[in-house]
């Protein structure tokens, strides 16, 4: 055999084997995607840098949307934090899931069918970090591998966790604190061959408040919001942005004129403080720094491009529009409107954004599907896959309209007998009041964004038609 003959059998047999290990290559499964999913108490759509704000640095936060979506038209189908934090979780609506409103729901919550547990089950190591707001206990909630938790609302600083079943005390801030955990528990996943779940709910950016047992609110007035010290002199001299709708005056509002025992009628006095905006956003400043952790151990552990990372709300807040500050319960654009950042190289290209209706009881059925998780068992989801617009296109039959709903609770005084129904389409806004007699409101949303001027007397047919809409949104899925 001459020497070229050899030469060129040791080529083929080189390129055999290659090929043979190509295929086999090639088989094996795609690693499946860990999901960071971060959930910030009562955070405007609008307090973001990527949003257009003002002064807000944002700078880790803002990395989520330029390197993947953003959602300019994402809502909460429930503008209350128990009830929203259970749509998220389930993808179900509040009539279906069953947490009506904040009261102590301990028990149920413990009940719920979650996205976790069907990923648990599935193979996923999973983990809750921080506010549960979903019943008072700071017991482990099924689903979890790894639970780190507090009571209620927990405080702002040295707070008392319950860490897989064990009371733990923490000194600093309570921010600090949870983003320890989560980048401990991602910087883990480098020792677990498994993908990872890590669902992180902070406590920011709530007020320091005292909720009693039977959740009920100690001092329903209070506002303090406690950034970390080392932010408390952050945005000192940064004009604070207001809307246009901080100069409504209220006529077309019967609800929101009613005389109440004890309290002022709403006015600008009666609205968000400076001080409060300020302090908001210096929280704001420990949770962006936690998604640049975030960010540096999925690095580390090489696992950040293969990684599903959302940043959303539960819902927005006040900051005086309408006279309004801390009763977010109501179905104007400031409560019901929130943020929605997705970043996941594979499906979604950077630096996009979608104007589609995305609503809060989407995002469990988003993740089931991009991890090709099956859900639980006889669990039905009232919400739609946002996968088929992360390459920013929008399907024909996609929502044009969604149903908003809030159950009168005991907390606060002016909204204690406002519970509703409401619909919101692309144009229009129907709100329908429970208790209230000839106090609904409908809005031209196109012609007046700021929902200023209550066109319900003018427009009987449209109130009917979106009426018999509500209606049959009611009767099931979105």
């Amino acid at each position: 055999m001459t020497s070229v003959m050899r030469f060129c059998i040791r080529v083929i047999f080189s390129l055999l084997v290659l090929s043979s290990a190509l295929s086999l290559r090639a088989a094996d499964p795609p690693q499946r995607p860990d999901i960071i999913f971060i959930l910030v108490d009562d955070l405007r759509w609008d307090e973001l840098g990527c949003m257009g704000h003002s002064f807000a640095k944002t700078p880790n936060i803002d990395r989520i949307a330029h390197e993947g979506m953003r959602f300019r038209n994402a809502f909460t189908s429930a503008p209350l934090c128990s009830p929203s934090r259970a749509c998220l979780l389930t993808g179900q609506h509040v009539s279906r899931h069953g947490v009506l409103d904040n009261t102590n729901r301990s028990e149920h919550s413990h009940t719920l069918q979650t996205f976790p547990m069907a990923l648990q089950r599935d193979g996923y190591r999973t983990a809750y970090v921080g506010k549960w707001h979903m019943g008072n206990d700071d017991s482990a909630r099924p689903g979890y591998d790894h639970w780190v938790s507090m009571k209620g609302q927990g405080t702002s600083f040295d707070p008392l966790l319950n860490i897989d079943g064990e009371e733990v005390e923490h000194e600093g801030h309570t921010t600090d604190v949870l983003n320890k955990y989560a980048a401990q528990f991602v910087g883990a996943a480098r020792e677990k061959d498994q993908p990872i779940c890590l669902y992180l709910a902070h406590k920011a950016l709530h007020p320091e408040l005292v909720q009693n047992d039977d959740g009920s609110i100690t001092d329903p007035d209070a506002k303090d919001f406690m950034p970390a010290k080392r932010h408390e002199k952050l945005y000192e001299n940064d004009g604070v942005p207001r809307r246009l709708n901080v100069l409504d005056d209220l006529s077309g509002k019967p609800g929101l004129l009613r005389k109440i025992d004890g309290l002022p009628p709403l006015s600008r006095q009666t609205g968000t403080s400076d001080k409060v905006v300020r302090d908001r956003q210096r929280m704001l400043a420990a949770v962006d720094e936690g998604v640049g952790q975030l960010f540096d151990a999925l690095e580390k552990v090489g696992r950040l491009d293969n990684t599903i990372f959302i940043l959303t709300s539960d819902h927005g807040y006040w900051y005086g529009e309408h006279g309004l500050s801390v009763e977010r319960r109501l179905a104007y654009e400031e409560a019901i409107r929130i943020p929605l950042l997705m970043r996941y190289p594979p499906k979604i290209a950077g630096g996009q954004t979608h104007d589609a209706m995305a609503l809060t009881i989407d995002l469990a059925p988003t993740l089931l599907e991009l991890t090709s998780t099956d859900p639980l068992p006889d669990v039905v989801m009232d919400g739609r896959s946002l996968t088929p617009l992360l390459d920013g296109e929008t399907p024909g039959d996609w929502r044009t309209a969604f149903r908003i709903e809030y159950n009168s609770d005991t907390v606060f005084p002016r909204v204690l007998t406002m519970g509703y129904r409401a619909i919101r389409t692309e144009r229009w806004k129907y709100i329908r009041y429970l208790d209230l007699d000839g106090m609904d409101e409908l809005y031209n949303l196109r012609d007046d964004p700021y929902e200023m001027r209550n066109v319900i007397g003018a427009n009987s047919e449209m109130v009917e038609s979106l009426g018999k809409e509500l209606d049959r949104l009611g009767e099931g899925r979105e």
